[in-house]
């Protein structure tokens, strides 16, 4: 992914917050590559680490990515990603999703003001995990609170109109959403967003979705994200 880009003219910029996400990040980036050259629109992409260990700013260099260096906070990441960059519209993406040119070219040709996200798929096949997936693209469509992993997308300006993104440790998908949808509904493409199960995996699937749950209520009920993100990353 060359540095060639004419910030003057961007259409998109895709922001990537990562903390030790380099085999991940190669993968995300050499599909972005191929992507953006076979497309006929201006895309920037910027990687936002927040303070890896591992070759993560390694692989942003050998693709081209634009880097900042951020505490490791992902709303404060995606904050200051946000801030630098350039498009008309801004694409904030995991750094274990899998795109496909679909979504790309979607994004690349919104024009009105407006905000929104993809369902999700994850790239575990299991049936558990696919009613995983769908029960969270359900919520998502009655709530209209989106999470990170469903790749949010919102216009420049409209992100601008709500105070920006909220530079919160955790939650700030939700918080972000909340701002969003009282401006306006969000856009839903019929383009699905593939994203890695490793979470559910790791932890195991109840056991992941109890303790998301539960972070959810205390957020509702006045926890601050700094107590909650101590409490989920440790």
């Amino acid at each position: 992914m060359g540095n060639d880009v004419d910030h003057s003219s961007v259409e998109l910029s895709i922001v990537i917050p990562v903390l030790n996400d380099a085999e991940w990040l190669t993968r995300l980036l050499q599909r972005l590559t191929t992507l953006r050259d076979a497309s006929a629109h201006s895309v920037e992409v910027i990687v936002v680490d927040g303070g890896s260990s591992d070759n993560s700013l390694a692989a942003a260099q050998m693709h081209g990515a634009r880097i900042v260096r951020s505490q490791p906070n992902r709303g404060l990441q995606m904050q200051e990603g946000a801030r630098l960059a350039s498009g008309s519209w801004l694409w904030f993406l995991h750094a274990d999703s899998s795109i496909g040119s679909r979504s790309l070219e979607y994004l690349a040709g919104l024009h009105e003001p407006g905000w929104g996200r993809f369902d999700i798929e994850l790239d575990n096949g299991s049936r558990l995990l696919r009613m995983v997936a769908s029960f969270m693209n359900r919520r998502s469509q009655i709530t209209g609170i989106c999470t990170g992993d469903q790749g949010i997308f919102v216009h420049a300006d409209l992100l601008a109109r709500v105070g920006g993104v909220p530079p919160q440790p955790l939650m700030e998908d939700i918080e972000l959403s909340k701002r969003l949808k009282d401006v306006s509904p969000p856009l839903i493409p019929p383009i699905r967003l593939h994203t890695s199960a490793r979470r559910w995996e790791q932890a195991g699937v109840l056991r992941t979705i109890g303790s998301m749950w539960r972070l959810r209520w205390r957020y509702w009920r006045g926890a601050s994200p700094e107590a909650l993100a101590r409490e989920y990353y440790g």
